[in-house]
């Protein structure tokens, strides 16, 4: 969908001119020659951008930019005058101007200004489509990668054969996996996870596959294992390599014969599981340690799934924050309708080390401190607007 851009000056030459340039680049053009008629336009919700010369017959174009500030679905703004100083830029900046520049309007640098702010008309596109449609519990990405990556996985889901995700701490490792499931066809049989690195190595074995009343000091009943638990359906092994020698040999034996029996235990228990198990860490580097079976790890990776990690698909950042804006509405008893091009900007120049958990719990944080109907760049942490490569932009 093309940007649509509002320009608006009063001087009509200026504004043909620029209306010419930008048509010439394929860009849809609206024309204002007053605040008055620009905040009809912008009203009407007919611009993806506006172009705001400062000194308008009418009033001043800061004006119009300060009173709306942090209000939900302004487009972008630039600034464009003849009249500029440094405090005037700074103070446009502080109100949320997307860029500011001087005239002569350089067009080159008119252009480069567009296209950086369509980056936050499309996220913002997203964000809205995503908050009319999204229904799930989850989401995981529109990008390229995780189009590729969930074709993989619907067809894995379809055989039920086992799967191995890998990817770093936070990129959705789990959510995947929940994909997976639903995609498949036992997507109305248990889903049971268990988190190998936070259970102790001598009560796994039990959590696993359970134990006969008497088997060890303290088991006074028997307990049914997660993989009995989950017979019919799927049982995700998250963090997999934490998972003690000993423990994968016997873990290995029961994927392979599809039956194990209770610790303490003599009854052959048939189960028919499929197996999803989720690391962070490199297999391949553990096998050669001898840290980790590589005939387990062959066994689990029919398919094996990498997940990428945020900062290298920062297309799907619009739609994860929309879905977490649209989580934690009705938690936090919030009604957040947007977040503005400045903080879009910024979350899109972050490189995100903890990945898809870090976004969520920074747009949690967001949502705490905002009083208004979008987030803006003060509602941001500190650390985030300190991003090097954020403040080049600007």
């Amino acid at each position: 969908m093309a940007l649509s851009v509002l320009v608006v000056d009063d001087e009509k030459n200026a504004r043909e001119n620029i209306a010419a340039f930008l048509k010439k680049k394929d860009y849809e053009v609206l024309e204002a020659s007053s605040i008055k008629d620009a905040k009809k336009v912008i009203a009407q919700g007919s611009a993806d951008l506006v172009l705001l010369d400062v000194q308008l017959l009418d009033g001043l174009g800061t004006t119009l930019l300060a009173e709306s500030a942090g209000a939900a679905g302004r487009p972008p703004i630039i600034l464009i005058t003849a009249h500029g100083d440094i405090d005037m830029a700074v103070e446009a900046m502080k109100n949320g101007a997307h860029d500011f520049l001087q005239k002569p309007i350089k067009f080159d640098r008119l252009e480069q200004s567009i296209k950086r702010a369509g980056k936050s008309v499309a996220m913002r596109r997203e964000l809205n489509h995503l908050r009319q449609t999204q229904q799930g519990d989850f989401v995981l990405g529109n990008s390229k990668q995780m189009k590729s990556l969930l074709a993989q996985a619907e067809r894995a889901a379809q055989t039920a054969v086992s799967v191995l995700i890998t990817g770093e701490t936070g990129t959705g490792k789990e959510v995947l996996a929940q994909a997976i499931h639903r995609m498949g066809t036992r997507a109305d049989k248990p889903f049971i996870a268990i988190n190998c690195a936070a259970i102790q190595s001598t009560v796994i074995e039990s959590e696993l596959f359970g134990h006969e009343a008497g088997a060890f000091t303290g088991a006074d009943k028997r307990k049914t294992g997660l993989m009995e638990v989950a017979n019919d359906g799927i049982l995700f092994l998250d963090e997999i390599s934490s998972m003690p020698a000993d423990m994968q040999a016997k873990l290995l034996r029961a994927l392979e014969e599809r039956a194990f029996r209770r610790m303490g235990g003599t009854t052959l228990i048939k189960v028919d599981v499929q197996i999803l198990a989720a690391s962070n860490r490199n297999l391949k580097s553990m096998i050669e340690k001898g840290e980790f079976r590589d005939d387990l790890y062959y066994r689990l990776k029919v398919v094996d799934l990498d997940m990428p990690a945020l900062r290298d698909r920062k297309e799907d950042i619009s739609e994860l924050v929309g879905f977490f804006i649209h989580q934690n509405n009705p938690r936090m008893g919030l009604n957040i309708q947007d977040v503005t091009p400045k903080a879009m900007e910024a979350l899109a120049a972050h490189d995100w080390p903890g990945n898809i958990r870090e976004l969520r719990n920074i747009i949690e944080r967001a949502m705490l401190f905002c009083d208004e109907a979008a987030i803006d760049v003060a509602h941001l942490p500190a650390e985030l607007l300190s991003n090097p490569k954020k403040a080049k932009s600007t």
